[in-house]
């Protein structure tokens, strides 16, 4: 029987990453799964679970872990127990978990309480606010590291991760940007209602430590954005604490020049950021994928402090109206040189090679702390 690979996504940001490496895990021979939940579930959010059902080849298992407004800690609550009842029934021989979000943090514990064979991938980045606390603490719940770059790598040595179950493949979601969408831009436009050919793109998340001053992030942020008169393809916030503050203001836009999604189809939104002219706003895309594609991107507040570095990541707070005026006056529409310092798109190949390599399923589950050399 083939081994049983199982990948839990809660985002579409995240099964963005984590469908080219289920992809490759399923033509290698694998028995392949999704178990899904978190924003995937809620129909606020586009119902974003019928992604990942579209996916061929694979099974998907659904779980509803949250009700709106629900607490982090009850999230994570819920998601272990869920979980637990899951992998005792389904009991699969790996579990991929991926980043930082408080369902792979309740996937992570009931892994390593049970002794089930946990990867993570892209672990050991840095990014502040307590995203980066669930990111770490799923790195030492994790048996295997799937990381993103060499300094990642050392990161999750320094946690005490051993080096040889430690693996720098890049990022996964490079792989679908280093192709061909699959889509054309006139598609795009056709199934989204998008009215202009020259935009940005704008996505703006709750950081969970400001909840109670993202309204006004928010309102200075789109505030600027509106007053320099340019069009925009706004992507709602996810579902963390002080998202509603930020709905509120996206719904006071003017619809002539922004065109609100809920989410987007990976492949669409990929063409989308191809013939974009620039992307505001504090997601990982502004800071790994744009600079990937050579899109000018104005990375906005703490959330993806320290996450990275490229010349075409600019740097501004939601309220610094005159650094954002400046950035779309002079960045908007340049073309960047192709930053590849996270991969050059092929992840899921490296991903693969690993899973076939024998010493992979030979290493222990009883994890021990390895100390940095010197």
């Amino acid at each position: 029987m083939p081994r049983s690979v199982l990948f839990v996504t809660g985002t579409r940001a995240d099964f963005g990453k984590l469908e080219p490496l289920a992809i490759a895990t399923r033509d290698a021979g694998f028995d392949v799964s999704f178990f899904t939940t978190g924003m995937h579930m809620l129909e606020r959010y586009g119902l974003t679970k019928l992604e990942v059902h579209r996916t061929p080849g694979v099974q998907v298992h659904e779980f509803l872990n949250q009700r709106p407004g629900d607490p982090q800690d009850m999230v994570l609550a819920k998601t272990v127990i869920g979980f637990s009842d899951f992998v005792k029934e389904y009991a699969p021989d790996l579990v991929v978990i991926h980043g930082d979000r408080v369902e792979a943090l309740a996937c992570a514990l009931v892994c390593a309480t049970n002794y089930v064979r946990c990867a993570h991938v892209e672990g050991g980045e840095v990014s502040g606010t307590i995203d980066e606390i669930y990111r770490h603490c799923n790195s030492k719940l994790a048996s295997h590291h799937f990381v993103s770059s060499d300094d990642a790598a050392r990161r999750v040595m320094a946690l005490g991760e051993p080096g040889a179950n430690i693996h720098a493949i890049g990022s996964p979601e490079l792989d679908f940007h280093a192709g061909p969408s699959g889509v054309t831009f006139a598609q795009v436009q056709e199934r989204y209602d998008l009215p202009f050919d020259d935009y940005g793109i704008c996505v703006f998340h709750p950081v969970t430590s400001e909840a109670d001053t993202m309204g006004t992030q928010a309102d200075a942020l789109f505030g600027a954005l509106d007053g320099s008169g340019r069009n925009f393809v706004v992507i709602a916030p996810n579902n963390d604490p002080g998202s509603e503050a930020i709905f509120e203001v996206l719904a006071g836009l003017p619809e002539g020049r922004f065109r609100v999604l809920p989410s987007m189809r990976f492949s669409h939104f990929s063409e989308l950021m191809r013939n974009a002219s620039a992307m505001i706003g504090n997601s990982s895309a502004g800071v790994r994928e744009a600079p990937f594609i050579g899109l000018p991107s104005l990375d906005i507040g703490t959330r993806q402090t320290n996450r990275a570095k490229s010349p075409s990541v600019f740097f501004a707070d939601a309220t610094d109206t005159d650094t954002i005026a400046s950035f779309l006056q002079h960045e908007w529409g340049k073309a960047h040189p192709p930053h590849d310092a996270f991969g050059g798109g092929s992840a899921a190949k490296r991903f693969v090679a690993v899973l076939n390599a024998p010493a992979f399923w030979d290493a222990s589950l009883q994890k021990t702390f390895h100390d940095i050399p010197g």
